[in-house]
């Protein structure tokens, strides 16, 4: 018998202002990445030193990651990552992360496009490791707006 694994993604983001929801990206696949499998799953599951766990959400302006990236394009265009507010595991093979850019963090000090998102293991943008992430269709985002995100990732 051939047992495999594989890791699929889905991401949504929701721009609010106020209580209403103002920008809706709908459900996107993401993009796990080279040092994802390695850092995050294989040495996690190995108990090998140089482990990481997801801890933040990063967004930027920027396209797609490749395979080998290490950073998110364009997320210096954005002051502050987002802590992971939540993760759970909502069936026995899905892990689900929670996270919210809100304004009163000046996470964008005028008025961004953003595209892209991505899963990261410390605080401070452009630093880190990314696990996975991916693009959407660019949305404004003002500076009186929060950003929820929810990211969903899959094993099976």
């Amino acid at each position: 018998m051939k047992d495999s694994i594989k890791v699929k993604g889905s991401y949504r983001l929701n721009i609010v202002d106020g209580d209403k929801i103002v920008g809706d990206s709908g459900w996107h696949d993401n993009q796990v990445v080279n040092l994802g499998f390695n850092d995050y799953i294989v040495k996690t599951v190995g108990g090998i030193t140089g482990s990481k766990q997801i801890s933040h959400v990063a967004l930027g302006t920027g396209g797609a990651p490749a395979s080998d990236a290490t950073a998110l394009s364009g997320e210096s265009e954005i002051s502050k990552r987002a802590g992971v507010t939540a993760a759970t595991s909502s069936s026995s093979k899905t892990l689900r992360l929670l996270a919210t850019f809100n304004s009163s963090d000046s996470f964008v000090t005028a008025s961004k496009d953003i595209s892209n998102i991505g899963l990261f293991n410390t605080s401070a943008v452009t630093t880190g490791t990314l696990l996975a992430g991916n693009t959407f269709s660019s949305s404004s985002v003002a500076t009186n707006q929060n950003v929820n995100c929810t990211y969903d990732l899959n094993f099976a």
